[in-house]
């Protein structure tokens, strides 16, 4: 196809395709899945070879926010039946952490629900980021708070913080729709503060709550203008209890397409398959694994993953190998940005100055993965639902009734007397 060619020849090249371009990705037949696939793969392995970086999500703070988004299973007046907890302590965290960091896990991301930080819980999460960094030499760090206020970034860099996560999860023409209890703009707002900062900005999106292929493109291309160093693309989990619960529209391919449209769109940045991995790929998880370069390991916020182990085996089968903790994550032109950026903002009394870390270990809220309160695809930051619980064809176009048995509720972990699946 012209198309793919011209799109592979213009990542390579880091060029942005034309918006035509990026809606034709979405648009391809079932017929030409395999050949977006193998497009997208030339791209992920010039700037990622086949590497696949582990991230680890520790919700320090559970349930009871005051926000409103639809897809999140933590949100204000929200009836599905999670985990809730007030924070963790820091040796609570860092032990969590470790399990994590013990399964190969590169990134720890902290996670706590609510709108956003007091200056009072920014201090804490930098004395449990100084717990973990003491426990866990050279892992990295992203926190994930929710909107963040003046000088909180710095802060939270000064404490040791390696990156900050923060998703759009939709684009701003439909962002109003999905949440009323803040803006588009405040999201925006509160990644350009942790650029400014010099931590590596996380940000994503959140597939498959009834957005149009335009809403996507839109919300894609914003996040290359934000210039994120890790894009989480999160498939939404309609968690029973939520406004979302009724919302399944995703097919295995339909999420291929949209991952591919990404990495097209965000070339040379971290992509990384974060809420509804399990759900929505279910066995074609693997072939995924070339065109984004980055996963969860284990459980979520408020949802279980497959377990860790199973991953393990996944990234070897589909021959790709897990990214050590000596190796920079990011390619050396964007490494080289995110450390200048550092020491200028430590030049200007704005944090210490990070080492090229890259990328976000999201949730994937939804993340989320990318991360965050309301950050999440429907209660996970990263992949939701049970152990890859395989299902039936036409779940894929079940407009009616939810499928329940698709999305299993965290009962182990971080908040919990029961060991992780790390």
């Amino acid at each position: 196809m012209d198309l793919l060619n011209t799109l592979v020849e213009k990542g390579l090249r880091r060029e942005l395709p034309t918006r035509e371009e990026a809606l034709a990705v979405l648009a391809t037949s079932d017929d030409e899945l395999l050949d977006v696939v193998a497009a997208a793969g030339k791209v992920r392995r010039q700037w990622f070879g086949r590497r696949v970086k582990l991230n680890y999500l520790v919700n320090l703070k559970s349930g009871l926010c005051p926000e409103d988004c639809s897809y999140c299973s933590q949100r204000l007046g929200s009836k599905a039946e999670i985990l809730k907890y007030t924070w963790l302590k820091p040796d609570e965290a860092s032990q969590a952490a470790a399990a994590g960091v013990a399964g190969g896990a590169k990134r720890v991301c902290l996670v706590a629900s609510g709108r956003g930080p007091t200056d009072r819980d920014v201090e804490r999460v930098g004395r449990t980021i100084e717990a973990i960094k003491e426990q866990n030499e050279g892992v990295e760090v992203c926190a994930c708070l929710g909107l963040l206020s003046d000088g909180q970034a710095e802060r939270l860099k000064d404490a040791g913080a390696d990156a900050y996560n923060h998703n759009l999860n939709t684009s701003e023409a439909t962002y109003g729709g999905i949440t009323k209890t803040h803006t588009y703009a405040d999201r925006v707002d509160t990644v350009q503060k942790a650029h400014a900062a010099g931590l590596s900005a996380c940000s994503g999106l959140i597939a498959g709550m009834g957005e149009t292929d335009e809403d996507l493109v839109d919300v894609v291309y914003a996040l290359r203008e934000l210039d994120s160093d890790s894009v989480p693309v999160n498939f939404l989990i309609p968690f029973e209890g939520t406004p979302l619960a009724k919302e399944w529209n995703l097919t295995p391919q339909r999420c291929l397409r949209i991952l591919a449209m990404v990495r097209f769109v965000c070339p040379d940045v971290e992509v990384r398959i974060a809420g509804g991995r399990e759900v929505h790929l279910r066995s074609m998880q693997p072939l995924a694994l070339n065109i984004a370069n980055s996963i969860f390991l284990g459980d979520y916020l408020t949802s279980e993953g497959q377990a860790g182990q199973a991953d393990l085996d996944m990234i070897a089968d589909a021959g790709f190998e897990v990214e050590g903790a000596g190796t920079t994550t990011l390619p050396q032109h964007r490494a080289d940005a995110l450390a200048a950026a550092g020491a200028a903002a430590g030049a200007a009394g704005g944090g210490c100055g990070s080492a090229a870390s890259a990328g976000c270990g999201s949730s994937a809220s939804a993340e989320g993965a990318g991360c965050g309160s309301h950050a999440e695809a429907g209660g996970g930051c990263g992949p939701c639902g049970g152990h890859a619980v395989p299902a039936p064809a036409e779940a894929e176009t079940v407009t009616g009734n939810a499928r329940t048995d698709l999305v299993a509720v965290r009962r182990r972990g971080a908040g919990t007397d029961l060991a992780p699946n790390a």
